[in-house]
């Protein structure tokens, strides 16, 4: 019975580590690289980088606190970058149906950006960003 019971405490402890900080898209990152450098400061359509469903996707800076990460997505997440801790990422955080579903990390190696959003996030509605060196 023992057994049985620390099995189940496993999976609702993997299941819940897993589904809690979304995937992390490596692919997205290298569309947004490629992006940056080649729009420089026009305009640059989240939609057309994505191929996965999303309603808001939030821009943290570096050195971002744990809780302000959670406050801005109204729920705990455990972020798997450790941003508060690094100057060298910024951290999109795409959510559908309030989960996070993915996320990416943006070098700060094109100096020090500024992410126009509205309302301090971006929907597919208003996905546009702008890059500014």
């Amino acid at each position: 019975m023992k057994k049985y019971i620390l099995m189940f405490f496993f999976f609702i402890i993997l299941a819940g580590c897993s589904s809690a900080s979304g995937n992390h898209n490596k692919e997205l990152e290298k569309s947004f690289s490629t992006a940056i450098n080649e729009k420089r400061m026009e305009g640059i359509d989240i939609n057309s980088l994505t191929d996965f469903d999303w309603e808001k996707a939030y821009v943290f800076r570096p050195y971002t606190p744990q809780e302000e990460i959670n406050e801005k997505l109204g729920f705990n997440y455990k972020d798997p970058s450790s941003i508060d801790y690094r100057d060298d990422i910024y951290l999109f955080v795409f959510l559908h149906n309030n989960k996070v579903v993915q996320y990416v990390e943006l070098t700060t190696q094109y100096g020090n950006l500024d992410f126009e959003t509205t309302d301090g996030y971006i929907t597919p509605s208003n996905a546009t960003i702008k890059v500014r060196h």
